[in-house]
């Protein structure tokens, strides 16, 4: 493996935005292609998830992808530490028996910013939920709702999801969107 830069950055246009608009939550395995480790190391196809259903939760404002690189010179190692953190506002069961279920699994979750960006976080292993609050509050304007870190450890940073993720055709272009509005 090639360690050596191939390219160079110039300054970027200020056009970028933060924050995250969507999440989808993809069950562990459910579709090998994720989990394949050939071909590009940056980026997956959206036709990867033609097998899968995703599970999308909106969210606005309190959310965030983190990636940490983790190098140590001693060791020889270099892994990247992948943390979403989410808030999740409004309390409900049908809401608690998903943050349980999410909470004893470890999906893989594509990450949708306000740039128009797909990232895959969990590919090989998955994410596990390692921290949260289930919260009421206690004025009138706290939370009262979930915050949820989802940690994830891989060899390569979160890739980009290249394609058409959510406006395909489920089945073919991508995964079968879940979005809860029945």
């Amino acid at each position: 493996m090639a360690c050596d830069l191939s390219n160079g950055r110039v300054l970027p246009c200020k056009d970028s935005v933060g924050g995250l608009k969507n999440i989808y939550f993809i069950n562990y395995g459910v579709d090998s292609t994720l989990i394949s480790t050939s071909g590009a190391e940056d980026t997956v196809a959206s036709t990867d998830f033609a097998a899968s259903t995703a599970y999308k939760y909106a969210l606005k404002g309190n959310s965030s992808l983190t990636q940490n690189i983790q190098s140590s010179r001693e060791n020889g190692t270099t892994a990247f530490e992948q943390v979403l953190e989410l808030t999740l506002p409004k309390l409900s069961k049908e809401d608690n028996y998903q943050i349980k279920l999410l909470s004893f699994g470890r999906p893989h979750i594509v990450v949708e910013d306000y740039n128009g960006n797909f990232w895959l976080v969990g590919r090989e292993h998955g994410a596990d939920v390692t921290g949260g609050t289930i919260v009421t509050g206690a004025a009138m304007g706290d939370l009262s709702g979930y915050t949820l870190t989802l940690t994830a450890m891989e060899r390569t940073p979160a890739n980009f999801v290249s394609g058409s993720f959510i406006g395909g055709t489920a089945g073919t272009d991508g995964p079968t969107i879940d979005d809860g509005a029945a």
